[in-house]
């Protein structure tokens, strides 16, 4: 019998279920597919948001051949094999197959070189699926070839509905006597992945005894998952919650955790790249100006963790990350630049002052552009008390120093500098 999350797959745009700004009525990937000009694009999203699922009911929907590869377990071979299966299957006016590359940010450079002359000639339309940033993981030969649609977490009430769906319309469960009295836990072993809801609503359906009914209560599906939490870790979809448990055993200074969750990743065959970027982004993000020696250890990490490869790898990773979690901490500038494209979004594009305006032309010098700018040089300590924002938000205050020994000293000298101006 098939499990669950393949009985309940949808076989239309109808059936399935979030993203409605991609194929809600009106949206824009729902227009390219009804209008049958389907660009080659990339999935970007987190895990059980339906990418495989999208790509499948595309080419059902434009009856197109499909062809699907893996990138875990498929390389150069298969691709030009599966290419030239494609191009034999491109006669007369019919379409261009699909070709559907899950994990495409696990293909190296040649593989992915691989596929340009077929989705640049159209022997094939691409679909890639990732989980990672394709900026950083889809060559940009590749990528400007490409449309990339970001699909979201599914929302709370998207996935109540597909547990309402399943007990009503499964073959087998609707046989079957079992109302949910409570969803909460249902939806927190989830994590938001529709597959793994399913798999979980299924294995607590399998408490019924008797054919009696079935009450789901949390404390239940609580206990039948501790009871069978392998299932749910054996291929990988922990994945999320234990780079959120690194990141935050960092964020709590806390190194012996954060190196035994780094253990977890490397011994779970997690991709070093993908360690190393989380490590720089948080060296920015969550240390910021308290050490800003952090971004370069950690920027330097990645250099060197990817040149060197595994093994040997995991102990620049480790030395990186106990100096990580050991350094003071600051998010000061990750809220500065938060707070001001908050305010960017609600107040818009509010004019440059004109004297900080560029002046190439001998017209902008005669409207003013430039006039009255004070080069900061000619000022002593380098510096002129000069109005540098728009006057609408003028003396606004976006970056405030934490309390730390670094950022006290850059307190002080925006103090000495700016007086009262922006609160320091």
């Amino acid at each position: 019998m098939k499990p669950l999350a393949d009985r309940m797959r949808p076989k239309n745009l109808d059936e399935y279920v979030g993203q409605k700004h991609l194929v809600g009525q009106g949206a824009v990937l729902r227009k390219a597919i009804e209008s049958g000009r389907l660009p080659s694009m990339i999935l970007w999203g987190p895990p059980g948001v339906g990418k495989t699922t999208l790509a499948s009911i595309i080419s059902k929907q434009l009856e197109r051949p499909f062809h699907k590869l893996s990138a875990v377990n498929s390389g150069v071979k298969d691709v030009r094999e599966t290419i030239t299966k494609a191009r034999s299957q491109h006669f007369f006016n019919a379409p261009n197959p699909i070709l559907f590359i899950d994990e495409i940010h696990r293909f190296s450079k040649s593989q992915q070189d691989s596929l340009l002359g077929a989705v640049e000639d159209g022997t094939v339309t691409l679909i890639g699926a990732t989980t990672e940033n394709p900026s950083f993981e889809v060559i940009s030969a590749l990528l400007s070839r490409a449309q990339v649609y970001v699909l979201e977490h599914l929302s709370k009430e998207e996935l109540i509905s597909l547990i309402d769906r399943a007990l009503a319309e499964d073959e087998y469960l609707s046989e079957k006597e079992i109302k949910v009295e409570e969803y909460d836990a249902l939806l927190l072993f989830s994590g938001g992945d529709a597959r793994k809801l399913l798999n979980v609503l299924e294995l607590v359906s399998n408490l019924q005894k008797g054919g009696g009914p079935l009450v789901i209560t949390n404390e239940q599906v609580k206990n039948s998952i501790q009871q069978n939490l392998a299932i749910y870790d054996k291929s990988g979809e922990m994945h999320y919650d234990i780079a959120s448990a690194f990141i935050k055993s960092m964020r709590g200074s806390d190194p012996n955790a954060a190196v035994y969750w780094l253990a977890r990743m490397i011994e779970g065959g997690e991709d070093i790249k993908f360690i190393a970027r989380r490590m720089i982004i948080f060296a920015a993000e969550d240390i910021g100006l308290a050490n800003p020696n952090a971004l370069l250890m950690a920027t330097t990490c990645h250099t060197a963790a990817t040149t060197v490869g595994l093994p040997e790898a995991r102990i620049i990773l480790s030395q990186a990350v106990v100096y990580l979690a050991t350094s003071p901490k600051s998010n000061s500038t990750y809220m500065a630049i938060k707070k001001a494209q908050k305010l960017v979004r609600e107040t818009g594009n509010l004019p440059v002052p004109l004297h900080i305006r560029n002046a190439p032309t001998k017209l902008m010098k005669n409207l003013d552009y430039g006039k009255g700018y004070e080069y900061a040089h000619d000022f002593e300590k380098n510096f002129s008390e000069q109005e540098f924002l728009p006057k609408e938000i003028s003396g606004t205050p976006f970056y405030a120093p934490s309390e730390n020994a670094p950022e006290k000293k850059l307190r002080q000298w925006l103090r000495e500098r700016w007086k009262e101006k922006y609160g320091y």
